[in-house]
């Protein structure tokens, strides 16, 4: 790792732009997966006493208006030259964290259906913002060779406090939480913007200078990657997949209190922290095969664990359906084990990848799109189709046997598509050895 030379070396500048990505994307990515994905739900049911349909109905409305608002976003950051410049864009997170901790503040006190509907706008507007902005900050702060490792550290940071930290999957509980842990985000964030230290103008300006070197990404060298081109396509595409299982799987997951409450809200400590080692576990994992191996490898191992997860809960109930005396009724804690691991594997892709397919004047579309397509349209496209699931009321089973049957079909598919493509190129040189 880059980081360990500039330790070594006494080079705390380089060190301070580390820590200032880590504990940003921890922060945004915590927000995300708890008040966000959880807290909001529990608002518009408890709260607003809306239908559980309607609530993710809501929730996929975010997820589409996230989607369109960041690609203006980042189209907009790259042809404005926002992109490469780091002040700008601090400028503009912070703007966004002062609204989401406005609205974290509120939302406790949303009764209406109208006003939950004003409050989902407002949220996308400043979640659509911050995903290319605060993603764009990797090509001042990180160096290519470590974003792997970064992207694992963020990873298995927010997930550990996400699933280790007891806390009731409330909006109350999640507003108090994270108002408090965004005054000093907004305070920080104030100081570095408000240029009245010549220390940390210095800072900022050693900081900035860095673009020339970590702006490139990985898969930009020595060619950078459009937009439309494939190079840029057949992983917006693969991640929109891993997006869609996820999403559409744990949709019924945590809507079924069976699963629910033998896992990410057992009552037990130890069932709670060995959801969180294990998406440590596979945070780390993921980011020593990204850093060190081809893209594809991760995309591999990615699929087939979240392939192998949805056979262990199908089986479980299989064989709790065939034989409930054996089966005893209780769910197996390796499952939600192995999916934590699975859900870090592309966590940790999904930071990494997109600053290094980009360079510094197109990492904010790249971001917006990527991040857009392969996560809030897959996000908006499996909450809709568990909506159609929840109507025709599908079974338990046959729900995850659909996800498990995508999962199995991407493995195959990516396992083709690579043999294909080994096969036009031996083709093309004639080479067969």
């Amino acid at each position: 790792m880059q980081l360990t030379t500039y330790l070594r070396r006494r080079r705390w500048t380089p060190v301070l732009g580390y820590v200032l990505f880590v504990a940003l994307m921890v922060a945004g990515y915590y927000y995300n997966i708890t008040f966000v994905q959880l807290g909001l739900i529990d608002l518009g049911t408890r709260l607003v006493g809306m239908s559980e349909t309607a609530v993710s109905a809501w929730m996929a409305g975010l997820a589409l208006c996230t989607l369109v608002v960041a690609v203006a976003t980042g189209v907009t950051m790259d042809r404005r030259g926002w992109s490469t410049d780091l002040r700008t864009k601090l400028r503009l997170l912070l703007g966004v964290v002062v609204v989401q901790f406005c609205l974290t503040l509120v939302a406790p006190f949303v009764r209406t259906v109208p006003s939950f509907g004003a409050w989902i706008v407002v949220a996308s507007v400043g979640l659509g913002v911050g995903f290319p902005v605060s993603f764009s900050l990797a090509v001042d702060l990180v160096p290519v060779p470590d974003r792997g490792y970064v992207a694992a550290l963020i990873t298995a940071v927010a997930y550990f406090l996400a699933n280790a930290i007891p806390l009731t999957w409330s909006v109350e509980t999640f507003s108090r939480l994270m108002v408090a842990a965004m005054l000093p985000g907004i305070l920080v964030l104030g100081i570095l913007v408000s240029r009245r230290s010549e220390r940390l103008e210095t800072v900022l300006s050693t900081l900035e200078g860095q673009r020339e070197a970590f702006g490139p990404g990985r898969f930009c060298r020595p060619e950078p990657v459009a937009a439309r081109s494939l190079a840029f396509a057949v992983p917006t595409v693969l991640m929109f997949g891993v997006f869609f299982v996820d999403s559409l799987g744990f949709l019924r997951i945590i809507d079924t209190p069976a699963l629910l409450l033998s896992s990410w809200q057992s009552p037990q400590l130890s069932t709670r922290l060995l959801i969180a080692v294990a998406h440590v576990v596979g945070a780390v994992m993921a980011g020593v095969i990204y850093a060190n191996y081809p893209l594809n490898r991760v995309f591999l191992w990615t699929f087939a664990l979240f392939a192998l997860t949805h056979v262990l809960y199908t089986w479980d109930l299989r064989l709790a359906a065939a034989l409930p005396t054996i089966a005893g009724g209780a769910a197996s804690p390796l499952n939600p084990a192995f999916y934590a691991v699975a859900v870090s594997f592309y966590t940790t892709l999904n930071f990494a990848l997109w600053p290094d397919l980009s360079t510094t004047e197109t990492i904010g579309t790249h971001s917006a799109i990527g991040i857009g397509v392969a996560g809030w349209l897959a996000t908006f496209l499996s909450t809709a189709l568990a909506l159609y699931f929840q109507a025709s009321e599908l079974t338990l089973l046959s729900h995850l046997n659909v996800v498990q049957a995508l999962s199995l079909l991407m493995v195959f598919g990516l396992l083709a598509g690579l043999y294909a493509r080994r096969m036009v190129l031996l083709a093309r040189t004639g080479d067969v050895a």
